[in-house]
């Protein structure tokens, strides 16, 4: 049995799945440089069948990655395979990863087919996906919930077709720890041929066991991982990268494999990455990556700490990528400057033009604020890759609010919509609440805000805020963020972000009964 532990992130498949947290092909090639950087061994770019989109982001993944292996989601159907391989080809390493459900309750009610027409599907994937490639992964869907004589013998089955890794998924986030784990425990040691290939587990977070799930199945032998940045995932979320890794690396007395390739230094970089191109901010106590991971405000704490780091603190903040040594740049700071941090931060454009760009817009917030820290930096780039990527329709021109106390707040907005200049005002419950009926009122788009969250993005009073919405229309669901000191201004931002989203024309379709 391999001590390595190799490391599946899907963040950029199953993490899309999350209602609003669809990404464009270009954001799917930032996070998914990003990972390379932290050496994951497995990226899940996508399902190529969903959507041309789709297709054409895990293609640019293929193409752009060179250092993990870049995989494709597929059912047990020839056409879904088939634009899995036409996607991966020309990647430096490819795996194409196909399923089919094996629980009962799937089986009769959702696939309606028998288990041996079940196990023969499967196998028929499996061939056909070694057409494309050497490493194919197979899934049980739903295994949690299925007979384990039978997931023995579709596994078996799958093993003899060409499958070099096994993924037992708890699909519904429905198992307890010590069962999954002998679950894994069990399917090892029943199979014939169980050291053919990898055991792989892919936990959701449905019961919040989807790390302790997981790591369960690593103690009872499994040598695959399949996890998210900062838990992101469909429904409640799937198991958390950064708590798998660093919980196999600190806890080096229990578990028997070894984690020492990931470099865990890019972890935070990471986190706020994803969370800045989703909208899904990361809760203050996360373990890892949250705001207050490393904080202490007992007493008690504080001095064990400053006597003696390890009295309270069983992981270095450095380890994972916090730094208390950042380089803070203002309104004196240069272009060499600007542009050597970003790329220390794994920011890098793709022309000359944006970096102009992105800079225009650093010099305007140094007139704003004194010290601009890293957060600032990120989202800065986050704004300038999100309208270099876009032909918007809506962009706001000039925005005035009125609000005091005893009177209704006014908000009068000046946007250019297809060219055209228009104003309207409009009044509220709120500065934010007028302002977002005055671009209403221009717009009329028929939209339904559904989340309104706004995080600072560091610390002090001039700090940005950062604004999220979540837009809803017709059934399709986007998030618009906008970052400015001036927080009205920033959820005008956001919200005609999000608008020019929902107008514009989609060929994504989310594959949300596609989970594994």
């Amino acid at each position: 049995m391999s001590d390595k532990l190799f490391i599946f992130d899907t963040t950029l498949r199953d993490g899309e799945q999350s209602p609003g947290a669809s990404m464009t092909r270009d954001e799917k090639v930032r996070i998914a440089r990003a990972l390379e950087k932290m050496r994951v061994d497995v990226i899940e770019a996508g399902f190529p069948v969903a959507s041309p989109g789709d297709f054409e982001s895990v293609q640019a993944v293929a193409q752009t990655i060179k250092d993990s292996t870049v995989c494709g989601l597929a059912r047990a159907l020839d056409k879904d395979i088939d634009a899995a391989g036409a996607a991966l080809k020309g990647a430096n390493s490819a795996r194409i990863h196909t399923f089919i459900a094996t629980s009962p309750i799937h089986m009769e009610r959702k696939l309606r087919m028998n288990p041996d027409q079940v196990v023969e599907q499967a196998v028929q994937a499996v061939k056909r996906a070694r057409q494309y490639t050497d490493d194919v992964e197979f899934s049980a869907e739903d295994a949690g919930r299925s007979d384990l004589d039978f997931l023995c013998r579709i596994f078996e089955a799958v093993i003899k077709a060409g499958a070099t890794t096994l993924n037992v998924p708890d699909t519904v986030g429905y198992n307890l720890p010590q069962q999954f784990g002998e679950t894994i425990r069990l399917l090892r040691e029943k199979m014939p041929n169980a050291d053919k290939a990898i055991f792989s587990v892919h936990c959701h977070n449905d019961l919040g066991l989807a790390v302790a799930n997981s790591l369960s199945a690593v103690l009872s032998g499994a040598r695959q991982v399949e996890c998210t940045i900062n838990g992101l995932g469909e429904r409640a979320g799937n198991a958390s990268l950064e708590e798998i890794v660093m919980a196999v690396k600190t806890r080096q007395d229990v578990f028997s494999c070894q984690v020492d390739h990931i470099d865990t230094t890019q972890i935070v970089p990471s986190s706020r990455l994803v969370s800045g191109i989703t909208g899904f901010a990361v809760q203050p106590n996360k373990a890892i990556v949250g705001a207050n991971a490393f904080a202490h405000e007992s007493g008690i704490h504080q001095d064990g700490v400053l006597k003696h780091r390890e009295t309270y603190e069983i992981m270095r903040a450095e380890d994972v990528g916090w730094s208390a040594n950042r380089m803070v740049l203002g309104k004196h700071s240069g272009r060499n400057a600007f542009k050597t941090r970003l790329a220390e931060l794994g920011v890098e454009f793709d022309s000359d033009e944006a970096l102009n760009d992105a800079f225009a817009r650093f010099k305007d917030l140094a007139d704003k604020k004194h010290e601009i820290f890293d957060e600032d930096l990120q989202a800065l780039a986050s704004e300038t890759y999100s309208e270099a990527a876009s032909v918007d329709r809506i962009r706001l021109i000039a925005l005035k609010v009125c609000s005091e106390t005893g009177e209704t707040p006014e908000a009068c907005v000046t946007l250019q919509v297809d060219g055209e200049e228009k104003k309207l005002c409009a009044s509220g419950g709120g500065p934010v609440d007028a302002t977002f009926k005055a671009i209403e009122s221009v717009i009329n788009s028929g939209t339904e805000l559904q989340l309104y969250s706004v995080n600072n993005i560091t610390s002090g009073t001039d700090a940005q805020g950062e604004v999220t919405v979540r837009l809803e229309k017709a059934g399709r669901i986007v998030n618009g963020q906008g970052a400015d000191t001036d927080i009205v201004i920033a959820s005008a931002k956001a919200y005609i972000q999000g608008l020019n989203r929902i107008l514009a024309p989609s060929d994504r379709a989310h594959p949300q009964g596609a989970d594994v």
